[in-house]
């Protein structure tokens, strides 16, 4: 399945997710349910966002960024990543953070065994409380 496919996919399956981009680890967004520049905005703030959270997790002596939330009272972001690709998406307010983090990472999983990878595990590494 290609990436605007399985975005679409979640779309349909997650009534939380309000938008979601998927982008290469680094580089311009391959799939989104957004439009253009939008995407683009999208990924770049996630980039600076789990940038900024992978050095607080280098200074801790913690293990690599797999996941993160950042929750305002209008609603989420969340970014997951594995070796190859991200995962952005924004929610309302209060979502069932597990569910969107389970959502996101069997999302990257289908494009990597598209790939003929598994770049993230079934766990996808952390908990599901939206601790990087």
């Amino acid at each position: 399945m290609d990436a605007a496919a399985a975005i679409a996919e979640l779309r349909e399956l997650s009534t939380q997710i309000e938008s979601v981009v998927v982008a290469p680890r680094e580089g311009a967004p391959i799939a989104s349910s957004v439009p253009g520049d939008d995407a683009l905005r999208m990924v770049e703030s996630a980039r600076a966002l789990a940038d900024g959270a992978d050095q607080v997790r280098r200074d801790l002596g913690r293990d690599a960024l797999a996941q993160l939330q950042a929750a305002t009272p209008d609603g989420s972001v969340f970014v997951v990543v594995d070796d190859q690709r991200m995962a952005v998406a924004t929610t309302g307010a209060d979502p069932t953070v597990g569910l969107v983090f389970y959502d996101l990472k069997t999302l990257l999983r289908q494009l990597a065994q598209d790939d003929g990878g598994d770049d993230i595990g079934e766990g996808g590494g952390g908990g599901d409380d939206g601790a990087a």
